[in-house]
């Protein structure tokens, strides 16, 4: 169809990017071939030259201590304990140990340091203020069920979806999940405060390097109710779009693939009581169409809605007729809608005055299509002239090529920079026992190696449209190091190289240096997830990690064996006193 539609949510304003330079720079490159690069992730004395012998030791104390599950289990218990030697002494055997290992520092002064110094060898930063609400199970729920139920809600029995519905059950949302922060609405004070917090994340980023990410969550900023709701409306609105395109003999097929002839869908629409010529909203003019519409063009139904709670209308199938979600929905939901949005559009134009890019990272199967959904309004408006926001995908999720293809196919018509970062998931085990559990189908792919097949499709067809277009750009965010690999050779089967600045890489800050710093030192664009943050408030995202690494030390004892050689090297060299110099 080729039109460039007016994004969702209009009111908000809009402002464009003058895009930061790129890093050059191939120390420890090996020229495979002409334009060709091949890196090394076995030589122990390029990947550790940014490390000193005793952090070199401290990662593998770290490491060790992470594998014994009576440690990792009964962390808070070893905590508590451990504080009796008083506030100060605790904070300073953190920092020697977990919090040292994986943590930057307590705010955005004390973290300069190490991300000039990861920066000066070819690491750059995403950082991630790694605060949150130290509060009981219970509390969680009691929020989540507060935030998550309007009084409309309570009026509408019968139609929400059990999947988009909040569950006591499982409304501490923290729970399975090891690496991310959670964040429970608390009221809208407490979302300006954690937007607040996001800005001054974005200024220590633009201050400490020139070309940094920024994280964020959605769920900070907003009262949770609405990414339920509308959640539930995009996903009904496809469902639809797929029960259309079977009746008209088109199941079966790639989502992109599937066009629906107009003429058969005004039919089906006028008789589900919706008005109008349908012919009209898919073209700026009737000659100009083609007489058949695919799913971004059906999603497009949505655009023109400028109120926010008029986006809450779904078909009814069984009924044959369009209906509200809830029956009534008060003037301050709307405004609460609105102010979540506002907030991401701050958010945004602080980015733009700061040089910094915008990390949304992706949440439960729940919130996520609401996420992704206003992520790519924000895309729309914003990376217009350079990639400025990047929204994530979790390449578990059965639908993820699906929702990687439609939104690089919408940049292509609307001329905007597709940017993803890629991810596996941190929610596979609550999502699997809350869909077990409330009965619904689960959206996880079923073992490990169907992600690595999805994930890798997904990064592929990225990369093609970055050899093609110029117009996408990837964060290839992953510890495995045969996905680095698989990268890096289809980088350059397809020519593209590290200075192109279109495809980056990122690990956690204090794990898989041996990845980060060989690719940073051959000139690629790669980052560390650098969460900081006072040591007390920071605990319990250093408790997820210390669980984190239990799984994840088990299957890297190359990771620890190359931390002992470099450590054996300098030893017989006589450089165990060796300091980074830079």
């Amino acid at each position: 169809m080729g039109k460039s539609r007016v994004p969702l949510f209009d009111e908000l304003a809009r402002s464009e990017f003058d895009g930061q330079p790129g890093r050059g720079g191939r120390d420890g490159t090996t020229t495979t071939a002409a334009n060709e690069i091949s890196v090394d992730f076995d030589q122990t004395q390029e990947a550790y030259k940014s490390k000193d012998s005793l952090e070199l030791l401290r990662s593998l104390v770290v490491f060790k201590l992470c594998s014994y599950d009576f440690l990792v289990d009964k962390n808070k218990e070893v905590n508590g304990r451990t504080k009796l030697l008083g506030q100060k002494a605790f904070n300073q055997f953190m920092k020697m140990t977990f919090y040292g290992q994986f943590v930057a520092g307590e705010d955005h002064m004390a973290i300069r340091p190490l991300i000039q110094k990861n920066q000066a060898f070819g690491v750059g930063s995403v950082l991630d203020y790694s605060v949150e609400e130290d509060i009981s199970q219970e509390e969680a729920e009691q929020k989540e069920m507060d935030s998550c139920v309007s009084a409309a809600e309570k009026e509408s029995i019968g139609k929400r979806e059990k999947k988009y519905k909040a569950h006591k059950q499982f409304g501490d949302r923290r729970g399975g999940v090891t690496g991310a922060r959670t964040y429970f609405y608390a009221n809208e004070a407490k979302c300006d405060q954690h937007m607040e917090t996001f800005i001054k994340c974005i200024k220590a980023s633009g201050g400490s390097s020139m070309d940094g990410f920024s994280a964020v969550k959605m769920t900070a900023l907003g009262r949770p109710q609405f990414l339920l709701q509308f959640s539930e409306v995009l996903v009904k609105w496809r469902r639809f779009f797929t029960f259309l395109a079977s009746q008209q003999g088109k199941d079966g097929m790639e989502a992109l693939e599937q066009r629906l002839e107009l003429k058969q869908l005004q039919e089906s629409l006028t008789k589900l009581g919706a008005e109008g010529d349908f012919s009209g909203w898919f073209s700026g003019r009737k000659e100009e169409c083609s007489g058949t519409i695919d799913v971004l063009d059906w999603n497009s139904l949505i655009d023109d809605r400028t109120k926010i709670s008029d986006l809450l209308v779904v078909p009814n199938v069984e009924l044959g007729k369009l209906e509200p979600l809830l029956e009534t929905f008060t003037v301050e939901e709307e405004r609460q809608m609105k102010r979540m949005l506002q907030r991401m559009d701050v958010l945004v134009k602080h980015a733009n005055e700061n040089g910094v890019r915008l990390m949304v990272d992706a949440e439960q199967t729940y919130f996520q299509p609401a996420i992704s959904r206003l992520t790519l309004e924000m895309q729309r408006i914003y990376n217009r002239e350079k990639p400025v926001i990047f929204n994530t995908y979790q390449c578990y999720l059965k639908e993820a090529f699906d929702n990687v293809t439609m939104d690089v196919e919408l940049s292509r018509r609307e001329g905007w920079h597709f940017a993803a970062k890629l991810v596996r998931g941190a929610y596979m085990y609550q999502e699997r026992e809350r869909a077990e559990e409330i009965g619904y189908e689960d959206p996880i792919n079923p073992d490990y190696e169907s992600t690595n097949r999805m994930y890798h499709r997904c990064l592929d067809y990225v990369l093609d449209e970055i050899a093609l277009s110029g117009n996408a750009n990837v964060m290839v965010a992953s510890h495995n190091e045969d996905t680095v690999k698989h990268t890096l050779r289809r980088m350059n089967e397809l020519g593209l190289v590290p200075t192109d600045n279109k495809v980056y890489f990122g690990q956690l800050l204090g794990m898989c240096d041996q990845i980060s710093f060989p690719l940073g030192q051959a000139g690629f664009p790669v980052y560390k997830y650098v969460p900081y943050g006072p040591v007390n408030e920071v605990m319990p995202y250093l408790s997820r990690r210390a669980q984190e690494n239990r799984g994840f030390m088990r299957g890297a004892q190359k990771e620890r064996d190359l931390l002992w050689q470099e450590l054996k090297r300098r030893l017989a060299s006589g450089e165990l006193l060796y300091r980074p110099a830079y």
